[in-house]
């Protein structure tokens, strides 16, 4: 395992949601409460795309190609990697609801949740999104959706509603539903932020406020944990020419002793690669 690497400048007020995919040509991530889309190129560049909407909360590759992006109150699609989204009907209509995170399951639905502006406990939701645009809620009572991803067999899946104090784990169902909820591990030093799954199913937990990313292996237990120089680590992905780069995003949203490279994306050499990014097939 590699020391942290900073390999952007801090564009970002809020960075969150890093995705690698080769479909998009590596690295993209979102300025949440800028609306924006980044993409960092082969030359070290970072493009910026405007969605349109208020917030950008992620983003996922589809089948089909382009992409599919988290706007304020629903979803937007793209039929190529840098246009911008046309926004679809948006799913709820309450103003104090904003997108804040989702992923995509094996069978290719998306599993999107929101939270509140005023930070109002347990009024949010989780919704699961099929191919053909039909909307369900997968979870209620949520407060701040984040991370979700799926180990590599597709049987589990793993989610953060932040609010509850660390990660949840989940039986996926014949029917691809999410059953069986109990607690993975409790992050008592942090907050769990984003997560992504890597090949042999251990788990990369970003921990915002404390500057830091920790692995769990599939029974939890702590494998290793990395510090990086800023408080407010938000996310993180694994992706590189060999899967082994462990992108961490940040932020510098309410810091009131703003760290030089707060909202800067940072990468680390794992010693175990990703999978691929789970596309939606929408």
């Amino acid at each position: 395992m590699s020391t942290p690497e900073q390999i952007t400048d801090p564009l970002c007020h809020h960075g969150e949601g890093p995705v690698w995919s080769a479909a998009w040509g590596g690295l993209r991530w979102v300025d949440m409460l800028a609306g924006d889309l980044l993409t960092l190129r082969a030359d070290g560049s970072v493009d910026r795309l405007e969605t349109g909407s208020k917030v950008a909360a992620f983003v996922r590759p589809r089948t089909s190609g382009g992409y599919v992006v988290g706007l304020e109150r629903g979803l937007g699609l793209a039929d190529s990697p840098d246009a911008p989204p046309r926004p679809l009907p948006e799913i709820w209509s309450d103003g104090n609801l904003r997108m804040n995170e989702g992923g995509c399951d094996p069978a290719g639905n998306l599993y999107c949740g929101n939270m509140a502006y005023d930070r109002t406990p347990e009024i949010a939701n989780l919704y699961r999104v099929t191919p053909d645009g039909g909307v369900s809620v997968a979870l209620e009572r949520v407060t701040t959706s984040n991370g979700i991803d799926f180990s590599p067999d597709g049987t589990r899946a793993y989610y953060n509603d932040t609010h509850t104090g660390g990660t949840d784990v989940f039986d996926v169902d014949q029917a691809g539903l999410l059953t069986n909820r109990r607690r993975f591990h409790s992050a008592d030093d942090g907050r769990a932020d984003g997560l992504c799954v890597d090949s042999a199913g251990n788990v990369w937990v970003a921990l915002n406020r404390v500057g830091r990313v920790r692995l769990y292996s599939p029974a939890g237990e702590i494998l290793t944990e990395i510090s990086l120089p800023v408080r407010l680590t938000t996310a993180c992905t694994l992706g590189g020419e060999d899967g082994r780069d462990l992108y961490v995003t940040t932020s510098r949203e309410n810091l009131d002793d703003p760290e030089p490279e707060a909202g800067a994306v940072f990468r680390v050499r794992a010693d175990t690669p990703g999978k691929p990014v789970l596309p939606f097939a929408g």
